[in-house]
């Protein structure tokens, strides 16, 4: 199951509702929000996990953090703002970046870029819930180096021409957003 997937999955969509709740928009919207944000953070993870010393900071953050929370109790999600941006910059680096990310979310929804805007720290949070709900059921960091990694559950938001390569795709995301 990959990051997209958990998060819908949880608590039988109730993730899902409650982003919808606190975005003031339906459910199949918050769906499309994170269907539209996933693929770009999960570029951000993976290139911040290739850097040097990035996957073992990751898998603190995942192994330290209260992450699942957002999956495990959707009402948390409510008070989650801090812990997003938090992870927004460690992903994305700067405020332009993420104002970027959420610019092309909105023209790939047709949702407006403020509420792009205020989704980006939740649906963060939602994946850092996603992957440590998958970190901790597979073992830590052994599993994510090894064959049920962590960020294997990146790969089919990255592939988005499913060529088996992730890397034209990933630079491809990167580009649009002034190489960061």
């Amino acid at each position: 199951m990959n990051i997209l997937e958990t998060i819908l999955a949880a608590q039988n969509g109730g993730a899902v509702q409650q982003l919808g709740q606190q975005l003031g928009v339906p459910q199949d919207q918050a769906g499309s929000v994170i269907a539209a944000l996933a693929p770009m953070l999960a570029g951000g993870l993976q290139r911040n996990a290739q850097n040097p010393g990035g996957l073992e900071s990751l898998m603190g953050a995942l192994t330290g953090g209260q992450h699942t929370q957002y999956l495990e109790n959707p009402d948390t999600l409510g008070h989650a703002t801090a812990d997003g941006n938090a992870i927004l910059g460690h992903i994305l680096g700067s405020k332009d970046t993420s104002r970027a990310v959420a610019a092309q979310a909105a023209q790939q929804t047709g949702l407006d870029a403020s509420l792009m805007k205020k989704a980006l720290p939740l649906v963060a949070a939602l994946m850092m819930g996603a992957m440590a709900k998958r970190t901790g059921e597979g073992g830590g960091l052994a599993a994510a180096v090894g064959g049920g990694s962590v960020l294997s559950m990146l790969t089919p938001l990255l592939d988005q021409n499913r060529d088996g390569s992730v890397l034209d795709d990933v630079m491809g995301m990167l580009g649009k957003f002034g190489g960061r």
